[in-house]
């Protein structure tokens, strides 16, 4: 296991260029499983989640050729097993949208649990209707088995807007008879991702980035080569970390325009930033206040299906709240776990008070100290966040669990150690 040690208080500034968006690597590599023909994928974040996704369709037969890191070329010729390797499931959620192309493919999906952050039930139940919609047959046993001869079409009306049963939806929907229309889908960036690569393939997709897809089934799909987007949650972690040490920072390959609800929630924490072509550009030395709400009313950040503000991005946006001058509500909606990490923050010296597990008051803005003795990362997100603490804290910080961390940012002390930050890798 990994630490990382570091030392607060010191303004980060420099150049950044944002990642692969690590949400889409999963589906896009899960859509190669659809056609035998070459499908390469460039920009692919090199972090363990995605290393461990392409483990497992190696395990299911795929050809994987990496001629540079972040590149990638898949090739499905024949698949010799429905079931991916459970134990790696086992770390990772992403590979649930394995299920959908499998199905399609293979006739067949059996699945063990799945792993990922431990932030609260994560129910699956939406991606087995949707995918019972389309004539799949299901087994819940000591594993869940979906099985179809044949997939056909169907008007599918998703229980939530889900981002991975839409993604599985859609991705078996793409060899079916006939057409499907999946209402209330998720529409998130990655999602759109998925619809570029399956349309670049050959299938007939309409309504990509809105919340109704409409898929007319193609007899085969072929291959493609395709560039993901970047990784917005990473994008907004940086521009949090800019903010809080005062920093000037610029984010290069940052898609705005995926970021205007973010860059939204951050000015009403007093946080600016100049959008300069595809880069995102961090003053340094802002001082950061809460926007109360008309009538000066403790204003609300809440998380909510896309275009709302993103749910991975709410722990980020907590740590700069508590630099911000002023009182704001967080209301996390989708997991009842995500918020039990600010426990660590008040021994820093926060002022948070948790209302229940979805809500948490702030007041800041309040010095935090280092916690020399350690803490753990609990999940990514919650990780990520108190790196950016202890990058403003006075003192040491000993972060522990860093392997958390690497789960999906790239070389995250390498990069921060380039900005100016004193951090420092220990094996323990």
């Amino acid at each position: 296991m990994d630490e990382l040690v570091i030392d607060g208080g010191v303004p980060l500034s420099g150049v950044v260029t944002a990642s692969g968006n690590k949400n889409s690597a999963f589906p896009l590599i899960a859509a190669a499983l659809l056609t035998d023909q070459p499908v390469t994928l460039r920009n692919v974040p090199d972090i363990s989640d995605v290393r461990a996704m392409l483990q497992i369709m190696e395990g299911l037969g795929v050809e994987l050729d990496q001629p540079e890191r972040h590149t990638v070329t898949l090739r499905a010729r024949t698949l010799r097993s429905a079931a991916p390797d459970p134990a790696l499931l086992r770390r990772i959620r992403g590979a649930l949208v394995l299920m959908g192309p499998l199905l399609a493919r293979a006739g067949e999906a059996r699945f063990g649990s799945s792993g990922g952050d431990q932030i609260g039930r994560r129910r699956i139940d939406t991606h087995v209707l949707g995918l019972q919609a389309l004539g799949a047959t299901v087994d819940e046993g000591a594993e869940l088995v979906l099985r179809a001869r044949r997939l056909r079409g169907h008007d599918v009306l998703l229980d939530e807007a889900s981002v991975t049963a839409t993604e599985n939806v859609l991705a078996a929907a793409t060899l079916a008879d006939g057409t499907t229309v999946i209402r209330n889908a998720a529409s998130e960036p990655h999602v759109q991702d998925l619809c570029r690569l399956l349309i670049a393939m050959g299938a007939r997709i309409e309504g990509v980035g809105s919340n109704v897809l409409v898929v007319h089934g193609v007899r085969a799909l072929g291959g493609a080569d395709v560039t993901l987007g970047a990784d917005f949650m990473e994008v907004g972690s940086f521009l949090a970390l800019a903010a809080v040490t005062g920093g000037e920072i610029e984010i290069r390959q940052a898609s705005p325009e995926h970021m205007r609800m973010a860059l939204m929630v951050f000015r009403r924490l007093g946080v600016e930033a100049r959008v300069r072509g595809e880069s995102l550009q961090v003053p340094g030395r802002q001082a950061l206040a809460v926007t109360a709400d008309f009538g000066n009313a403790i204003p609300r950040i809440d998380d909510g299906p896309w275009p709302a503000f993103p749910a991975d991005l709410m722990s980020v946006a907590l740590v700069t709240a508590t630099q911000a001058a002023g009182t704001v509500l967080f209301h996390e909606k989708m997991y009842e776990s995500r918020l039990y990490f600010v426990d660590r923050l008040i021994g820093m010296g926060a002022r948070i008070v948790l209302c229940d597990p979805h809500r948490a008051l702030i007041h800041g803005a309040t010095r935090l100290r280092g916690e020399p003795q350690g803490i753990p990362s609990p999940d990514i997100r919650a990780g990520m966040a108190l790196v950016i603490a202890a990058l403003c804290a006075d003192g040491r910080t000993v972060i522990r669990s860093v392997e958390q961390i690497d789960r999906g940012y790239e070389d995250i002390d390498t990069r921060l150690l380039a900005l100016g930050a004193r951090v420092k890798r220990v094996k323990v």
